[in-house]
């Protein structure tokens, strides 16, 4: 099975002038604003190391629901928070690492079983393996 998604984003303008406008497939974001001042200034708006931080919480949550039912188990309830770690590095900006948080209600887990079903679903969830994805680019410039 292959399923395609998309996001979508407009800017206009430079880099800290500028502004842009995100949205998804679903509608879910719609012209959403982002920027620079949203992205280092803490200004109103989205940035890419939020809906990174989005994407990985949602992924690695499902990935463990679909665990948990392998080994006959259902969580009551999951809440997921992702941080993401951008930093000043020599050539630029790098995310540098993702931090999971996970607070879990899951009737009939025991800690040692649950650790082992959490670390599973960090390794195997499509986004922690985002970074090793093939990449490739279409890149077509307007005139």
């Amino acid at each position: 099975m292959k399923i395609m998604k998309f996001g979508s984003a407009v800017w206009e303008g430079g880099l800290k002038d500028g502004r842009g406008a995100i949205s998804t497939e679903s509608g879910a974001l719609s012209a959403y604003p982002y920027g620079f001042k949203s992205r280092f200034e803490g200004i109103r708006g989205s940035n890419p190391e939020e809906l990174i931080a989005a994407a990985h919480a949602s992924c690695f949550t499902m990935a463990l629901s679909l665990i948990l039912g392998e080994a006959n188990l259902t969580a009551e309830k999951m809440e997921t928070k992702a941080d993401v770690t951008l930093e000043q590095v020599s050539d630029g900006f790098a995310i540098t690492a993702i931090h999971l948080t996970l607070n879990a209600k899951i009737p009939g887990a025991d800690n040692a079983t649950f650790q082992a079903l959490a670390a599973k679903a960090k390794a195997g969830c499509p986004v922690s393996k985002l970074m090793k994805a093939d990449i490739t680019l279409d890149a077509r410039l307007d005139v």
